[in-house]
């Protein structure tokens, strides 16, 4: 696994995002990492990520973590594609163009949570990654996303 996180990469204008935006203070700060050909991310969720039911986490921090986590994923993978590795340029900021969540078990509050993600397709500006998501070693959330590159025209 390499040390430098995706999050890390972007420009500071792409980093105010509430889930992985690095300069957001009251954000998730979620850190992405290479794993081979898999991105992995750990995050342990707060008192206050409760959800409905006592205990275990609020869907929409399931949703949250799966999209930013995939989007810097797609991002990394775009870098890779094109030759580069992490620091060489500020990634590229893609944006979701669709997300499927599949919730199959409770998630338990109080323990980190294992994220991972694959690249199932790169296609121009179009990125399609699986993500999962476990606790206590299960896994407890599955997520298909579609994301698309931003053109550089957007970047300003």
């Amino acid at each position: 696994m390499t040390d430098k996180a995706f999050q890390d990469c972007y420009p500071d204008e792409f980093a105010h995002c509430y889930g992985c935006g690095r300069l957001n203070e009251e954000g998730l700060q979620i850190k992405s990492y290479w794993d081979g050909e898999e991105s992995v991310c750990h995050y342990t969720p707060r008192p206050f990520h409760t959800g409905g039911f006592p205990g275990y986490c609020y869907g929409g921090l399931i949703c949250s973590l799966i999209d930013c986590h995939s989007a810097a994923t797609a991002a990394a993978a775009r870098l890779r594609a094109d030759g580069f590795s992490l620091g060489e340029k500020p990634l590229s900021r893609f944006v979701s163009a669709s997300l499927k969540v599949d919730f199959l078990k409770p998630t338990p509050m109080g323990t980190p949570l294992e994220l991972r993600s694959k690249i199932l397709e790169i296609k121009d500006r179009k990125i399609i990654v699986s993500t999962t998501l476990a606790a206590d070693g299960e896994l407890r959330a599955r997520g298909e996303e579609i994301l698309v590159q931003l053109p550089e025209s957007n970047r300003s």
